[in-house]
């Protein structure tokens, strides 16, 4: 059964999106209505107002999030953003594609996400480290190494991770660096964490296109030039590809010969922008329309900054052949079917943009055990992990029905692997 069309209409779209992809999975699998409503219930929802102290002398009020949604394969993990767009149900949904993710990688994590809606640009570091220290005595009693642990996201960091590192371990007493991942390497973070999501989405890109060539002189378009983003097209540059085309969210950037990726995120690293690196550095570049990233004629599109961006309105002017998604939905479910009809190839975000997780599981071992593992050991163990939840994914596909994408094959795996894990466990009482 799909669920109501009442209740899908009184979800904001992010959700609305989250949910169609499990219900599509779960009418594949044949699963019962008792299951799906378990599965797209929430474990934990903890809403919380809480006021900071501005550099100004006033008082502000701010609103936080953090939701648990299924703890059934272990402690539940997931990034914390600071946004304007931070809302309950975005934060809902992100949970939830975080269960499904831990599960394609087969890491021992449920889902989980959190947010504060504010605008980190706007606050000085004094303010956001406050915020973050009291956002994190308020959300205290539902995280910890065995039960919750954060991680960064839209608008956080190292830098974030770590005031919430001192945050729990002060209130507990003791230094607990397993609280959080994501951490600067100097207070427990493991190596290669900064990049972890762009190289996991390099490894199955490699992958998919390894029969045909690799990804060395394939055309790349990028939306989006943070962590994931900015990073992705670094190393897609230094493995060989041409990224033409880059964006954030305040410009758009055309090279037809290729844009230093590489020297454009070193530059927003170093605290500048991608228009103060064009402004300097964009000879033989252009300006161009944002929309004009998405439909850039390339070989590769990764959009990368956030949900649902290829809609039914756009995605028939996609010319990609390769979508492979470095943010958490970036495509809704009729973008999806215009894609399938199309053969365009979707490489979906539980899949694509998973190494983020991966390595902050890396750096959660690496805490509980009191070791440091090289980067090369790393990148070594995460490319592993990577390229088998490709394979798994290829696999289901093929033995499916004819028309099974990546995406059902990716949620099909993940719902299974979390409903297995249910049935052994067993409902307590």
């Amino acid at each position: 059964m799909q669920a109501s069309t009442e209740g899908i209409r009184a979800m904001e779209p992010v959700l609305e999106t989250a949910m169609s992809q499990f219900h599509s999975a779960a009418d594949r699998i044949r699963m019962d209505d008792g299951m799906r409503d378990l599965l797209t219930s929430f474990k934990t929802v903890y809403q919380t107002e809480f006021p900071v102290d501005m550099d100004d002398g006033s008082t502000r009020v701010f609103s936080g999030y953090r939701v648990h949604h299924n703890a059934a394969r272990g402690p539940v993990k997931g990034g914390i953003r600071y946004s304007e767009m931070v809302t309950l149900d975005e934060v809902k949904a992100l949970a939830m594609w975080m269960t499904w993710k831990c599960a394609v990688v087969n890491v021992p994590f449920g889902g989980a996400k959190g947010g504060v809606l504010c605008n980190p640009a706007e606050m000085s570091s004094h303010e956001l480290q406050d915020l973050t220290r009291r956002f994190t005595s308020e959300i205290g009693p539902i995280i910890g190494p065995d039960r919750d642990i954060p991680a960064p996201d839209m608008g956080t960091n190292p830098q974030t991770m770590a005031w919430m590192m001192d945050t729990y371990s002060m209130e507990q007493g003791y230094t607990i660096p397993g609280v959080v991942t994501g951490k600067p390497v100097a207070v427990g973070g493991s190596e290669g964490r900064f990049e972890a999501t762009g190289r996991g989405l390099l490894y199955v890109l490699q992958e998919h296109l390894a029969t045909v060539g690799g990804v060395r002189d394939r055309t790349i378009s990028v939306q989006g030039f943070g962590n994931v983003g900015g990073a992705a097209a670094k190393l897609m540059v230094e493995s060989g590809a041409a990224v033409t085309h880059v964006s954030d969210a305040e410009i758009a950037i055309h090279d037809p010969t290729g844009i230093d990726a590489p020297g454009a995120f070193a530059h927003i690293n170093a605290g500048g922008t991608l228009r103060s690196w064009f402004d300097v550095h964009g000879t033989g570049a252009e300006e161009i329309d944002h929309a004009d990233v998405l439909e850039a004629d390339v070989d590769v599109l990764v959009p990368a900054a956030i949900e649902n961006v290829l809609t039914e309105e756009n995605a028939d002017r996609v010319k990609a052949d390769v979508v492979i998604e470095g943010a958490n939905g970036p495509t809704t479910p009729e973008a999806d079917q215009v894609f399938a009809d199309r053969g365009i190839t979707l490489i979906p975000d539980t899949l694509a943009n998973a190494g983020g997780v991966t390595v902050s599981y890396f750096e959660w071992v690496q805490a509980r055990q009191y070791l440091h593992w090289s980067e090369e050991q790393v990148n070594a163990e995460l490319r592993r992990l990577m390229v088998n939840a490709y394979h798994s994914v290829t696999t289901r596909c093929g033995s499916a029905d004819e028309g099974c994408t990546f995406r059902e094959a990716a949620q099909w795996i993940g719902v299974e692997r979390v409903i297995e894990a249910l049935e052994l466990r067993g409902i307590f009482p």
